[in-house]
């Protein structure tokens, strides 16, 4: 094993020399060059990435195995997928220190991939077997690598850990939506009172959101799907043997039991990132739809007393260090500060899109930082937000009627029996002296009580 003593170096070399690394680590010459020289901030490779170069390494073993047999012999193709496998299940994570602002092609985090699978997979054969260019990189290049890491990384991501979040919340709604199906309350516009709505109604408007949000989140990402892999250096697949592209795309497919393909164009897929931005607008339509439910979420239940206070939502922890008593829509606040987020890395991801030059985009890994950090954000948070606020939600029933029959808009359904002008009349004189607006239609003559009492029913305005 890997000598763990944390104070002791071995000697690595690349092309230009010799370096010492940690003998505790698996990283090589490149990886130690790239932690030297950019010591920036501490936002590292995230793991998706990490992962995404565990399958996406372990397939190019095996297509290298089947079209290349002379070179990828099984013993170094197997060597490969053993230390690929550790990668995948998280196990060697803390061999991949590096930052995000390194080189904008993530090169150094392709060699850093390299590097550790060559050393694990000839520790593992007990012998140096594997070389990390020779041999790991075969038939590949940072340059369509990494792009293909960010495509796998995007795809699983959403898959596995987004989709079922927002399924798992919108299968709450629904049940909230049959809840409440006979609660009528007061609908609002403008912030302001509004004709009356079936509060299942409201409900159905979030259902409806988030359901429109997946299946535009769905087809957004099949736009990923097509791979860079195949292109190497500038598109033209130099050094990679013909079939490559379309044999390694399957082995993903298979390896991530989800559709991979090859990229039609090569050219296209390593300079352009148009993919990524168009994915990610949908998960800002996602982001500005839970920022509008969350927000009607904690107006509805603002108060308790003094506020609409017509819903109730659970008490999860004090609110205030002064305040004794005090509870706050904290999951709401979280939700929508994640949604600020990710619209701020819309905006950063589309910049970085944009700057392509020539055969290659070179602001990769900022990109591919800020987009899988808004799918990870969502997809936590929104479990949060289902788990520990939403499917608590309780209607305040005796607050709703209290204020459904105290609003002035109620009058709207006057407007057939007595028009429109004459009913604003009414409003303005139920407002200004505080009456019902009964009392203020019977007062201006419009309209006796019996009248009114057949013609006023807020129940069946909705």
């Amino acid at each position: 094993m890997i000598d763990q003593n944390t104070s002791s170096f071995r000697i690595e070399h690349d092309s230009m020399g010799e370096i010492a690394v940690p003998a505790d680590k698996y990283w090589g010459a490149q990886s130690q060059r790239s932690l030297q020289n950019f010591p920036i901030g501490e936002e590292t490779m995230p793991t998706e990435i990490i992962r995404a170069f565990g399958y996406l390494k372990k397939a190019a073993a095996l297509t290298n195995a089947a079209l290349r047999p002379e070179k990828m012999t099984i013993e170094k193709r197997n060597a490969i997928a053993c230390a690929c496998d550790e990668i995948i299940e998280g196990k060697l994570n803390n061999h991949f220190p590096l930052v995000v602002w390194q080189t904008g092609s993530g090169t150094q985090s392709n060699m850093n991939a390299n590097e550790v699978i060559a050393n694990r997979g000839n520790e593992i054969v007990g012998k140096a077997l594997l070389h990390p260019n020779d041999d790991v990189n075969m038939s590949q290049s940072s340059n369509d690598t990494f792009p293909t890491a960010m495509h796998i990384a995007a795809i699983l991501s959403v898959e596995q850990a987004l989709l079922p979040a927002a399924k798992a919340f919108e299968i709450t709604l629904a049940r909230l939506e049959e809840e409440n199906a006979d609660v009528i309350k007061c609908g609002r516009t403008h912030l302001q009172d509004a004709t009356p709505i079936r509060f299942s109604q409201e409900i159905s408007g979030w259902r409806a959101s988030i359901e429109k949000d997946i299946l535009m989140i769905c087809d957004a990402f099949e736009h990923l799907r097509p791979l860079a892999l195949g292109g190497t250096a500038v598109g033209t697949g130099l050094n990679a043997p013909r079939g490559f592209d379309i044999a390694v795309a399957n082995a993903l497919s298979d390896l991530c039991g989800t559709s991979f393909k090859t990229a039609d164009n090569k050219f296209h897929a390593l300079t352009s990132k148009d993919e990524l931005v168009f994915a990610h607008g949908a998960l800002k339509a996602l982001a500005g739809d839970l920022m509008k439910i969350a927000n009607d979420i904690r107006w509805l239940a603002s108060g308790p007393r003094l506020g609409l206070g017509e819903i109730f939502i659970p008490e999860n922890e004090p609110g205030s260090s002064i305040m004794p008593g005090k509870v706050n829509p904290t999951q709401c606040e979280s939700i929508t500060m994640i949604a600020v987020q990710v619209m701020g890395n819309d905006t950063t991801i589309g910049m970085a899109a944009s700057q392509g030059n020539f055969e290659l985009n070179v602001f990769m890994p900022v990109l591919a930082y800020n987009f899988l950090q808004s799918v990870r954000l969502l997809a936590d948070g929104i479990r949060s937000f289902n788990d520990r606020c939403v499917s608590g939600i309780r209607a305040n029933r005796e607050k709703m009627n209290e204020n459904l029959h105290r609003s002035l808009m109620l009058v709207t359904c006057l407007n057939p029996h007595i028009g429109y002008e004459n009913a604003a009349r009414v409003a303005k004189k139920a407002y200004a002296e505080n009456i019902t607006l009964k009392d203020a239609c019977v007062a201006l003559g419009y309209l006796s009580a019996e009248q009114f009492d057949q013609v006023f029913h807020p129940e069946q305005m909705v």
